[in-house]
């Protein structure tokens, strides 16, 4: 890597022994500055001021103003991110749009989506708005999570004065899937599949590149529809395999369980059935996962959970400390404390350890926005391949 800071590290203000601690996974950090050097600065559908004036808008929902202001610097469009919506048709869909991922993404539908199309945005160009949202979501949580473990209590950041799409609306109970399969409406440890609202790239006609952008993946609707933004994806696919498919820092069976709470905060059913099967398999507590899974929060107008406190009920002290961490993480905007730490630490749980939550965590922010917004699951026929093994 460059000796220069990645800019989550240099947002976050990292010092030792939290800058150290987080070298000791270095793909973590590079494939995260990847991903950003290529949603920002790579080829796109959507003009880069724009492309930076919608992670300035989102960072303002998660709180952090350092990220804004460097978008602006980077040359974000300003009408972008204000208290109110732009008037051009097409920026004012795609603001709207971000408002929807970044705060309420479980009530997002097939037919916000439509309305990016009506506006004139294409398929591509749907994919790297949904990108934009659902990678600053990431990027905003490692920011606060390291600040945290620094014992840096996260900034009440100013949200834009306006109510999202999202706002009364309830998620859908839906038991059919636009592909007229059943769809899944209670979380489950079982396998699903997934199908998506616009067209993935067709598989006899994936390019090389995009084919490379899920390697180790399966091709389905899910990877086949990211392709159509390949550096992206690419960075991404690497960076989940940075995060989870390494035996250093935090044991596979918490990063798991860390995902699992992220998706349940979000209201990820899909996510949530896959690193909760992962989470149980691997710690041999499949009782204890699923009483994570069989918790209902209760959620406000803009879908957002009252308290998070509920998931981390019933468990051990060591559980129980991941989950209430983690679950505050993934809030819109982020209510985890050092307290929580704190607690993390009383646990045992070394700095590497907790380098390794706060990446775990953060990244599930990422693809619970992109299964939400992007399709919806449903249950395969008993003879369907296995679906997905990671989102």
């Amino acid at each position: 890597m460059s000796s220069t800071p990645d800019t989550i590290g240099r947002l976050a203000g990292l010092a030792e022994p939290i800058a150290a601690a987080r070298a000791g996974k270095p793909l973590v950090i590079q494939r995260a500055q990847e991903a950003g050097a290529a949603l920002f600065d790579g080829p796109a559908p959507v003009r880069a001021p724009v492309r930076r004036g919608l992670a300035a808008l989102a960072a303002r929902w998660h709180g952090v103003q350092e990220l804004v202001d460097e978008h602006a610097a980077a040359g974000g469009d300003p009408a972008l991110w204000g208290d109110e919506l732009p008037e051009e048709p097409a920026l004012r869909a795609a603001a709207a749009h971000v408002d929807l991922l970044s705060v309420s993404p479980a009530l997002a539908g097939r037919e916000d989506l439509a309305r990016l199309v009506d506006a004139g945005w294409s398929t591509d160009a749907v994919v790297t708005i949904s990108q934009t949202a659902a990678f600053t979501a990431f990027q905003a949580r490692a920011i606060q999570g390291l600040r945290l473990l620094q014992g840096r209590a996260p900034a009440a950041g100013q949200p834009p004065a306006r109510p999202t799409p999202g706002r009364g609306r309830r998620k859908s109970a839906a038991l059919t899937a636009s592909n007229g399969r059943p769809r899944p409406v209670e979380y489950t440890r079982e396998s699903l599949s997934w199908t998506a609202w616009v067209p993935p790239v067709p598989t006899d006609e994936l390019t090389a590149e995009q084919e490379a952008a899920f390697q180790g993946k399966t091709n389905g609707e899910y990877f086949r529809l990211l392709a159509r933004l390949p550096g992206v994806l690419a960075a991404r696919t690497a960076l989940d395999a940075a995060i989870f498919a390494t035996r250093e820092g935090l044991p596979r069976a918490e990063r798991e369980l860390a995902a699992a709470a992220t998706s349940k905060v979000t209201d990820c059913v899909y996510c949530a059935s896959v690193h909760a099967r992962k989470s149980a398999q691997m710690s041999k507590r499949p009782a204890d996962v699923d009483r994570l899974l069989s918790v209902a929060l209760e959620r406000d107008a803009d879908w957002l959970p009252s308290s998070t406190a509920p998931l981390a009920e019933g468990q051990d002290a060591r559980w129980a400390a991941i989950v209430a961490f983690a679950g505050a993480l993934a809030t819109t905007p982020v209510s985890a404390t050092t307290a929580q730490v704190d607690r993390l630490r009383a646990e045992g749980l070394t700095d590497a350890e907790l380098t390794d939550l706060v990446a775990a965590t953060a990244f599930f922010a990422w693809p619970n926005r992109l299964m939400l917004s992007l399709g919806a699951p449903y249950w395969p026929a008993q003879d369907q391949a296995p679906s997905p093994t990671s989102a």
